[in-house]
């Protein structure tokens, strides 16, 4: 299913935002036949000097060569170009995929005139199969050539695999009343249960930040943003976030320390461009036709909340009565009684959307099955349930499971 032509997401943004460019990135796209044809399948991006760099990456104990690769460069804070290619995620593929990650950086390092150190590589794709790095000569180095400042689709488009549509925005902030850019793509529409981030996305702002403080900001900005979206509950080993920092915006003060008052609007505009990256990912669940919030209260801690939301989330049962448009609240019982958190049958209330179905153990008195059937025609479905027991809190994001999700990864190497 990789590659071909499938409908695009009903869940999908009516139009594109336009992504402006951000000083000190230019980029090119190529086709360089990784596994799909005739289409681009390469990324290739220029930071300019002083380019500053943080990232966060899958927690899965099989990461793939890429993800090893970044995390040891991360370490000395700089960035001067980065390479992501779709079709082949290079994971678990032994020596071979180290010794085609390191050729990868060499032929990028030399185009990009910088240490092959300085250059961070994400792939994503089918997993087990030999990347072959020299497909990258002669292509990274026209990419070079062609580099500009835009269109941020196209960079979005290219990495690609079963998305259906490319997911780029932007947000504007100020730091000391000067203003800063930041613009965002990210890719992911199956394998989705980040255990850092999410499948693969790139950050870039031309705020003087810092990487310390860099990385502080995207660690804690992961967490109610791609660590609380789910499509399928599957961690890739691949998963990888980065946040690169130019620098490059005019008369804006240098941030060095995480604890300067002057980030708080960049901090609340870097938040919320996670976070809408993070619900586009599963408004392209694969063959997502819902996109569905759940909201878990009344917990004894926003960490036990967290995993009762997870497992109402994941829930098959749960995501397919969803895709039915059926509101069978009674697998949304049972998927807070799997959890393995205090719970209380008693005490529980369950929602859907503004209607309460179950009160303190057993159906709300004020039931009205036609009126939540009708709810559940819409194509965004709140879910909610008060434990109960506590102050603890959370919210996580899904999508529905409907038979396109088996059809696409079943036919998914062919």
């Amino acid at each position: 299913m990789a590659g071909k032509d499938v409908p695009v997401s009903p869940l999908a943004p009516k139009r594109q935002p336009k992504v402006p460019p951000i000083a000190g990135v230019r980029f090119a796209t190529a086709e360089a036949g990784i596994r799909y044809k005739g289409r681009q399948d390469v990324w290739f991006a220029l930071l300019d000097e002083g380019t500053q760099v943080a990232g966060v990456f899958t927690r899965s104990k099989c990461p793939s060569a890429p993800v090893d690769w970044c995390r040891e460069n991360l370490k000395q804070g700089s960035a001067r170009a980065v390479v992501v290619n779709s079709g082949n995620a290079n994971a678990f593929t032994g020596l071979k995929g180290r010794d085609s990650v390191k050729l990868t950086a060499e032929i990028a390092a030399k185009a990009a005139g910088c240490q092959p150190q300085e250059v961070f590589i994400a792939s994503t794709g089918v997993i087990g199969e030999p990347l072959d790095a020299t497909k990258f000569e002669g292509v990274l180095q026209d990419c070079a050539k062609r580099a500009a400042d835009g269109p941020w689709i196209d960079a979005a488009r290219a990495i690609m695999t079963t998305d259906t549509f490319p997911k780029a925005l932007s947000r504007k902030a100020k730091i000391d009343g000067k203003e800063v850019l930041i613009a965002g793509i990210a890719k992911g529409a199956g394998m989705i249960a980040p255990d850092m981030a999410t499948m693969l996305s790139f950050v870039f702002t031309d705020a003087p930040i810092a990487a310390p403080v860099l990385q502080a900001l995207l660690s804690k900005g992961v967490k109610g943003s791609f660590n609380a979206v789910t499509v399928d509950s599957d961690t890739s080993t691949s998963d990888t976030l980065m946040l690169f920092a130019t620098g490059k915006a005019r008369d804006v003060p240098a941030i060095t320390q995480i604890g300067d008052p002057r980030l708080s609007g960049f901090k609340r505009a870097l938040n919320s461009i996670l976070l809408e990256l993070a619900h586009l990912v599963c408004k392209d669940g694969e063959g997502a036709r819902k996109f569905v919030e759940v909201r878990v209260t009344g917990a004894m801690s926003s960490r036990s909340a967290k995993r009762v939301a997870l497992s109402i989330a994941n829930s098959p049962l749960v995501k397919t009565a969803i895709a039915g448009e059926d509101a069978n609240w009674g697998r949304v019982v049972m998927a807070v009684g799997k959890a393995g958190e205090p719970a209380d049958r008693d005490r529980l209330d369950i929602g859907f959307g503004d209607i309460l179905v179950a009160k303190q153990g057993a159906r709300a008195p004020s039931y009205d099955e036609a009126a939540v059937s009708d709810y559940m025609k819409g194509d965004t479905i709140v879910i909610t349930a008060d434990l109960g027991l506590g102050r603890g809190k959370s919210t996580v994001w899904t999508c529905d499971l409907t038979k396109a999700y088996v059809e696409i990864n079943g036919d998914y190497r062919s």
